[in-house]
This record gives C-alpha cells, sequence and structure tokens, in this order.
C-alpha cells in the first residue's frame, strides 16, 4: 500500500537526517576498514573479480510508466 503524504513528510523531517548522519559517521570509517579487509577487492572496478550469477536478457522486462498503478489520492486528509 501507499503511506498518506502526511505520514512521508514527518518522518523525512526526523529519519532521514539521522539516517545521513550515520551515513557520513560509517563513511569516514570506510578507508580504515577497507585497508584490513581484501583491499584489492573491488568488483565495482574489475568485473572479473564478480562471482555473482549473470542475469539472462531473457529474464529481463521493460516496465512502462503508463503501465504502472496509478493511485488517487485526492480524497484522503493529510
Amino acid at each position: 500500500g501507499s503511506l498518506p503524504k502526511w505520514v512521508v513528510n514527518r518522518v523525512s523531517q526526523f529519519v532521514a537526517p539521522k539516517a545521513m548522519k550515520k551515513i557520513y559517521k560509517a563513511g569516514l570509517k570506510y578507508p580504515e576498514w577497507k585497508r584490513k579487509h581484501d583491499p584489492g577487492y573491488k568488483p565495482w572496478v574489475y568485473p572479473e573479480q564478480n562471482t555473482l550469477p549473470s542475469v539472462s536478457l531473457a529474464e529481463l522486462s521493460v516496465q512502462h510508466a503508463d503501465s504502472l498503478e496509478n493511485i488517487d489520492e485526492t480524497g484522503l486528509l493529510e
């Protein structure tokens, strides 16, 4: 289901800044962590290091915006 706009607005005022602060602090510690944990392993730079299975193009499908569910929230109270 979808959330009312007022819920999203309220949560974004409190939760988003806290989450961004935690992500920022974790990012500051990443270089030191990476030096200790397999510093040469970078599959985003060296694709040959990737051990995940590939997905065949036949399994993928294009989803057009006009086919997505359109939810009308005009009757909801904020």
